[in-house]
C-alpha cells in the first residue's frame, strides 16, 4: 500500500510540474501578471579591450518579476542603440521594454557593449559591429554558464531571445544570421578578423553555447540580406518608413555621417517570406528612426506585436493584440550570393500574394516567355509596374480593366517584380519570372 501512495504521490508532483511548465499557464508571457519586477544592475558578463585598446568591464542589468518562483523563464537579451559610438544600457526605451516584460513573466537583460570606432568610416564601423557582435555572443553564453553551475538567474535556455533598437537591433541580426566569416570578407581581410578576435570573440564564457530561439528587430538592418539563411531562427521587426537613419527598405546608413548600404526590415521580411523563415512585421507607415523612443503610442503597439510573436514562439495560443499591417514599398532582391558562390536572390511566390493582399489578382503563365495575363475577379486592375531585380523601372502599362494581355517579348529572362495597383487604390506586388 506504500508503494501504492509512494507511486500516486510522484505521478501527481510529475503533473504538477508538467502543468507549471505549460507556456502562458494563467495568462504569463502574455499579460502583465505580475504586478512588479525586481532590478539587479551592473552585473558583469564579460570583459574585452575597446577599439582604443583600453580594458573594458561587460555589465549588463537584469529584470525580472517580484517574487517569481518559476524554475525555467524565457530570456530577452535587449541591446540598446547609439551607433556603436553612444548609448547605455539604461536607455529609456531598453528600460522600458525589460520593466514590461519582466512584468508578464519573462528575464529581461539590458547589457552594455563596447562602443566607439575612429576615423568614422565604414570598415572601421563593420570592426564596431563585430565588437558588438562578440560582446552579445558573451553574454548569451553567460546565461548558458549560469544554467550549468549556479542557476542564479532560472533561464530557460531553449527559449533564449536577442533584440534591440537601431544599432542594438543591427547586432542582434548579426549575431543571429553572421554565421561564416567569409561573409563579411568585402568589408574586412582575414587577417584583420583574426585579429579581432574572429565572429566569436574573446569577451567571456568561451565554450558555452550562443544558440537564440528568435531576433527582435526594432528598426535594424542586415549588411546583406542573404545572410538570412533557410532554416534560420525567426525574426520579428517594426520599422517606419520615412526612416532616415537606419532605412526601411535597402539604402546607406547614415547617423550623421554616410557609412555603408544596409539592408533594412522590409528587405529582411521579403528575404525571410522566399525562403520560408518565420517573419512578424510591422510598418509604421510616415515614422522615423525608433518612433517608441519617448512616444507611449508607439511603444505600446511595439511592445503588443512583439508580444505576440514571442508568445507564438514559445507555443501558447493565445488572441493577437496587434494585428501585422501590410508592408509599404516593394522590396527587390537583388542579385547575391551565399559563401560557396550559388545564387541567394529566391523569389518569394508562395506567400507574397497574402503579404500584398493581391489574392484577387492572377497572373499566367509564370514563368511567362513574351506575355503574361492579369485578371481581377473583384476590382479593377489600373497599372502595373515591372522592376527588374535591380530595382530599375523596365515596364509600365495603364490598364483600366479587370483583365490584360501583356507583351514582355522585350525583357530578358530572369527575375522581376510586378507592380499592380487596383481600383480601390491598393498596391501591392507580384514575381514574375521570364524564361
Amino acid at each position: 500500500m506504500k508503494t501504492i501512495y509512494t507511486f500516486i504521490l510522484l505521478a501527481l508532483a510529475l503533473n504538477a510540474n508538467s502543468l507549471l511548465a505549460q507556456p502562458c499557464q494563467n495568462g504569463r508571457y502574455a499579460s502583465e501578471v505580475f504586478p512588479n519586477h525586481t532590478l539587479t544592475s551592473n552585473v558583469t558578463y564579460g570583459a574585452n579591450t575597446t577599439f582604443s585598446g583600453a580594458n573594458n568591464s561587460l555589465k549588463l542589468d537584469f529584470y525580472e518579476p517580484t517574487g517569481d518562483t518559476e524554475l525555467n523563464r524565457p530570456l530577452i537579451i535587449w541591446v540598446h542603440g547609439g551607433s556603436f559610438l553612444g548609448g547605455s544600457k539604461t536607455d529609456p526605451d531598453m528600460t522600458s521594454l525589460s520593466q514590461r516584460f519582466a512584468r508578464k513573466g519573462y528575464a529581461c537583460a539590458s547589457i552594455d557593449y563596447r562602443l566607439g570606432f575612429f576615423p568614422i568610416d565604414s570598415a572601421n564601423a563593420v570592426k564596431a559591429v563585430v565588437r558588438a557582435v562578440q560582446d552579445l555572443k558573451a553574454a548569451i553564453r553567460f546565461f548558458y554558464k549560469d544554467k550549468q553551475t549556479t542557476d542564479t538567474y532560472r533561464i530557460d535556455t531553449n527559449q533564449i531571445f536577442i533584440g534591440g533598437s537601431s544599432a542594438g537591433a543591427i547586432t542582434a541580426l548579426h549575431v543571429a544570421y553572421l554565421n561564416d566569416e567569409c561573409e563579411i570578407s568585402d568589408y574586412l581581410t582575414p587577417a584583420t578578423i583574426n585579429q579581432l578576435g574572429g565572429l566569436e570573440g574573446s569577451s567571456g564564457n568561451a565554450g558555452f553555447s550562443t544558440a537564440v530561439k528568435g531576433v527582435i528587430n526594432l528598426c535594424g538592418a542586415l549588411a546583406r540580406y542573404s545572410w538570412l539563411e533557410p532554416g534560420d531562427v525567426p525574426l520579428v521587426s517594426l520599422h517606419g518608413t520615412s526612416d532616415g537613419t537606419v532605412k526601411y527598405n535597402r539604402g546607406i546608413v547614415n547617423p550623421g555621417t554616410a557609412l555603408m548600404y544596409l539592408d533594412g526590415s522590409r528587405m529582411l521580411h521579403e528575404r525571410a517570406c522566399a525562403i520560408n523563415v518565420s517573419s512578424d512585421f510591422y510598418t509604421f507607415p510616415g515614422a522615423g528612426h525608433c518612433p517608441y523612443i519617448g512616444n507611449n503610442a508607439y511603444m505600446d503597439t511595439t511592445e503588443r506585436f512583439v508580444r505576440d510573436f514571442l508568445v507564438t514562439q514559445l507555443g501558447c495560443n493565445e488572441t493577437p493584440l496587434q494585428l501585422a499591417n501590410q508592408p509599404l514599398q516593394p522590396a527587390i532582391l537583388y542579385p547575391s550570393t551565399y559563401c560557396d558562390g550559388s545564387p541567394a536572390n529566391e523569389v518569394c511566390i508562395a506567400q507574397v500574394d497574402e503579404i500584398n493582399g493581391m489574392e484577387s489578382v492572377s497572373m499566367y503563365p509564370n514563368p511567362a516567355h513574351d506575355k503574361v495575363v492579369l485578371s481581377s475577379t473583384e476590382l479593377k486592375i489600373t497599372s502595373c509596374t515591372i522592376f527588374d531585380i535591380l530595382g530599375r523601372e523596365v515596364f509600365k502599362s495603364t490598364i483600366n480593366e479587370s483583365m490584360a494581355e501583356l507583351t514582355l517579348s522585350h525583357l530578358d529572362a530572369g527575375n522581376y517584380l510586378m507592380m499592380i495597383a487596383l481600383s480601390n487604390g491598393k498596391i501591392g506586388t507580384k514575381p514574375l519570372v521570364i524564361r
